[in-house]
């Protein structure tokens, strides 16, 4: 009960550096703002910017940084974590590192091996969070595969009693998948994590994870504020004018604004960035809160549109997005 009050508040008075935590249903407390890696916001950005980024990231004041197998910037990650230990910046202990496992390792006695694997290109003995990337089971040459991903879980919760991971969850499941995987673990999974913004507000999904006790962690959090170059992809822009009043009445910018709606409504959130000002501005949330009509405002640019979108997995198996 305590932990479905928490996540509605959106932060408890512990901090870690300068984001609140919430506590996941295992006991362990997570900040409830990520850095996201994957080269920052640019597809091309040079792979050390990400080493600077999670360095910078530190000396504002993150405490959690995500990553994934798939992202191949773990060793980046671990040499600026490495830094900021370095520096006096942090110990250990401090930080909330997440970490995925890729969707061709899904075989259970192959899940504590890829984690191994990606301790050592983190530098790290434990992460604090491991996730199944995706449901979806696939082989090396990336053709479907029938790995069920409850085999994969039981990887997953050997990692757990192997000390290895302190929590374990899920990414990109559904409601059902996430139902399913609830039947037939010993351990319960600590996270969800999917994209969530404002044209993707996934109520339903939001609404079922947190009944369950299911830690919601948002990517994509911007959703299509600036346009990436996609076409014809739906509002909120980022001077939009619903957006640009309600950052006016706070004295914060409009992705200030949309960070803060996804915190209101008790999620963990994850920004991507390599550009320090705003690595900084991304993490300047705590000193204002969205009123339950502005939350509201906000969630009516749904569209149910993603931002990642993996339509070539639409036919595979438990693919867990719409397939139109």
């Amino acid at each position: 009960m305590w932990f479905a009050i928490l996540l509605c508040l959106g932060i408890q008075t512990i901090m870690a550096g300068k984001a609140p935590v919430i506590e996941l249903n295992d006991g362990n407390k997570i900040p409830v703002v990520a850095l996201g890696t994957g080269r920052g916001t640019a597809k091309d950005a040079p792979i050390d910017e990400v080493r600077q980024a999670v360095l910078w990231a530190i000396e504002e004041g993150y405490r959690h940084i995500d990553t994934a197998a798939i992202y191949h910037d773990e060793p980046q990650v671990g040499q600026g974590i490495a830094d900021a230990i370095a520096k006096g910046l942090v110990k250990r202990e401090d930080l909330f590192v997440t970490t995925k496992l890729w969707n061709d390792r899904h075989a259970q006695d192959q899940v504590v091996p890829a984690l191994r694997e990606s301790l050592k290109r983190l530098c790290l003995d434990y992460v604090d969070l491991f996730l199944i990337h995706f449901p979806i089971s696939l082989n090396a040459d990336g053709s479907p595969s029938d790995v069920d991903y409850v085999e994969t879980w039981r990887g997953m919760e050997e990692a757990k009693m192997l000390g290895l991971a302190k929590s374990i969850g899920v990414s990109n499941f559904n409601s059902s998948q996430l139902d399913r995987l609830f039947q037939n673990s010993q351990v319960k999974p600590a996270v969800n994590q999917v994209e969530v913004n404002p044209t993707l507000t996934q109520e339903p999904l939001v609404s079922h994870c947190q009944k369950l006790g299911v830690a919601v962690m948002a990517y994509s959090p911007f959703g299509f504020l600036v346009s990436r170059d996609t076409k014809d992809s739906p509002p909120p822009r980022i001077d939009d004018p619903t957006l640009v009043a309600i950052a006016n009445k706070y004295g914060k910018s409009t992705s200030q604004v949309v960070l803060r709606y996804l915190l209101d409504r008790g999620l963990i959130i994850i920004p991507k960035s390599t550009n320090q000002k705003r690595l900084a501005q991304n993490l300047d949330l705590f000193d204002f809160k969205l009123t339950a009509e502005e939350v509201a405002t906000i969630g009516q640019f749904n569209k149910n549109v993603r931002v990642i979108d993996p339509k070539t997995w639409k036919d595979f198996p438990n693919y867990p997005f719409e397939r139109d």
